[in-house]
């Protein structure tokens, strides 16, 4: 961490993954013994959107608007691609190390799941999934499994949840950006079509979110960063 961090991706490479069960966020129940998360937004409407948000979803577009600095050694679509996220200053931020556990890349359906590496403050796993609908909808799914791993982030165990909600909001935010055409190199989308956008992001949908402490592996990341700095 910070000025005498030595993490690298190529260390990380063969590190083992933090958890036991890998790939349960891609379908069925979340492993019990976890703090879960298990949210859906519709984020925009038709098949140039879906393409705009799914592009994005393995861009790490998600992880950079919540403000984490992404070092990556390929694309979120490859498995077994690790990344490396720090949160916080740039000298002195947290180390949030993970590697891509799970990938699908379907016509109407794609994302992924990464897992947690030694030196994340959580164990666990999360999803990041664009769907298209047959009635056009995009929907954006996100489902994650943790617990807190580390002597640091269990201290800030109490946290609200308004933290965690802010995190999963900007996850929900960046990809709405994408799909409707406004994201960091993308060409803006006709205007009918942010407006349709616009309109289903209103529409977003919780089917179910677990926000109990300790928070979900990205919220415990931030929080830790913020409360190390203020301690």
């Amino acid at each position: 961490m910070g000025l005498f961090r030595r993490t690298t991706l190529d260390q990380l490479a063969d590190a083992p993954l933090t958890y036991p069960e890998v790939g349960a966020t891609r379908e069925g129940d979340l492993p019990a013994g976890y703090d879960q998360v298990d949210r859906t937004a519709v984020v925009g409407s038709g098949r140039p959107a879906f393409d705009r948000a799914a592009a994005a979803v393995f861009r790490w577009s998600a992880q950079r608007r919540a403000g984490l600095r992404v070092q990556a050694s390929g694309p979120a679509s490859t498995p077994g691609t690790v990344v490396l996220m720090t949160a916080g200053l740039r000298r002195l931020g947290l180390d949030v190390p993970c590697r891509v556990v799970w990938v699908v890349d379907e016509p109407d359906r794609r994302g992924f799941g990464y897992g947690t590496l030694p030196g994340h403050p959580a164990s666990g796993e999360e999803s990041f999934v664009v769907s298209l609908t047959p009635d056009g909808d995009v929907v954006y799914s996100l489902r994650a499994f943790s617990r807190l791993a580390t002597p640091l982030s269990r201290l800030g165990a109490p946290v609200s949840r308004r933290v965690q909600s802010l995190a999963l909001d900007r996850y929900v935010t960046a990809i709405g950006r994408a799909a409707a055409g406004r994201g960091a190199g993308q060409r803006p989308a006709p205007a009918s079509a942010r407006s349709s956008s616009m309109r289903s992001l209103l529409r977003t949908r919780r089917r179910r979110v677990t926000t109990s402490s300790p928070p979900a592996m990205l919220s415990s990341a931030v929080y830790q960063n913020q409360a190390s700095q203020s301690w």
